[in-house]
């Protein structure tokens, strides 16, 4: 299931970047290869579609990756660390404590 959104999320990214990129811009972008003949998509041109477009293509990007990102932590519920960690409840060796927990002072100078 993952491997599907995962294909779906590369596709619907590769998608929202054409979109974009075809839109109009100040410096005119990839908007000027769209063709003159701008009737296929309305009197507007492809201004208004490309807009919709782009919202729908982002708002199924963010669905799928809610999904991708929930189905990938109920598949891997272990984490990296529990292949660290002993698993049978082992003792795990730390490290040596001093016997005097007390903070000692330096000793002072001794004068000869």
């Amino acid at each position: 299931m993952t491997s599907t959104l995962l294909i779906i999320q590369i596709v619907l990214a590769i998608a929202i970047t054409i979109a974009v990129l075809l839109q109009k811009s100040s410096s005119i972008g990839l908007g000027a290869y769209s063709g003159s003949n701008e009737s296929v998509f309305g009197a507007k041109g492809p201004t208004g579609f490309l807009a919709k477009a782009t919202f729908t293509l982002a708002f199924l990007f963010i669905v799928n990756t809610l999904a991708l990102g929930y189905f990938y932590t109920s598949q891997n519920s272990a984490s990296v660390t529990d292949s660290i960690v002993p698993a049978n409840n082992a003792t795990v060796p730390t490290a040596p404590v001093k016997e005097n927990s007390a903070p000692s002072a330096p000793s002072a100078p001794t004068s000869k």
